[in-house]
């Protein structure tokens, strides 16, 4: 019988699928897939994220789990952001040791045998606006781009920055990476945000790209 991480390498693109593709992956009956599911995990071929939702270890497929797809399977609709959002961008010298994301659900934290993955709310019709789509391995990322990040930042953390110096001095920002933005991006963005520090925060990034 083949198993069934033969046939996730085989005919599933992403190293991260739920119990709903594993019925597309398989024929025969849910006892059968249970059944292969089960096997799989006991080998250490597969691990299980949480509930229904699975990796294929990295031993086997010889590739890395994109921890950041699989944020976005874990809980969802969500994109990284944050810290996590920060650090991958260049911006910010510290290591972080979870992923950090922002959802219209409400905030939770999952420990798994992955890493820790936490959800903050930010409660917005945009959620998606100032947000990369990336593709790899086959799966699909959502990410804040850097001014997302940094907006998402101050309305998580409260931070009343007067100016985007004080965003640069207060997280040692390194502006070398920060690249160009455009007063496009900063009034995509404007509208999103509830709190007045944000939206002044904006505006002040706003002004210093006017000429």
């Amino acid at each position: 019988m083949q198993k069934l991480t033969e046939i996730i390498l085989k005919k599933h693109p992403a190293r991260v699928l739920a119990d709903y593709e594993v019925a597309i992956l398989l024929s025969g009956n849910a006892d059968r897939r249970y059944g292969l599911v089960k096997r799989a995990l006991a080998a250490g071929e597969l691990i299980q994220v949480r509930r229904g939702l699975y990796a294929v270890s990295p031993i086997l497929s010889g590739q890395p789990v994109d921890l950041f797809e699989l944020a976005g399977r874990i809980y969802g609709p969500s994109y990284v952001s944050l810290e996590s959002a920060l650090a991958f961008h260049g911006l910010i010298p510290e290591a972080v040791h979870s992923v950090t994301s922002i959802t219209l659900k409400r905030s939770l934290e999952f420990k798994t045998p992955l890493g820790v993955f936490s959800y903050v709310r930010i409660p917005s019709f945009g959620l998606f606006s100032g947000v990369e789509r990336k593709s790899s391995s086959g799966g699909i990322s959502f990410i804040a781009e850097p001014l997302k990040a940094l907006a998402d930042y101050a309305f998580v953390h409260k931070k009343k920055w007067m100016s985007f110096r004080d965003a640069v001095e207060d997280l040692r920002l390194d502006e070398g990476e920060l690249g160009a933005w455009t007063v496009a991006q900063v009034d995509e963005l404007l509208p999103f945000y509830g709190s007045r520090w944000v939206r002044n925060f904006l505006k002040q990034v706003r002004r210093g790209l006017v000429p």
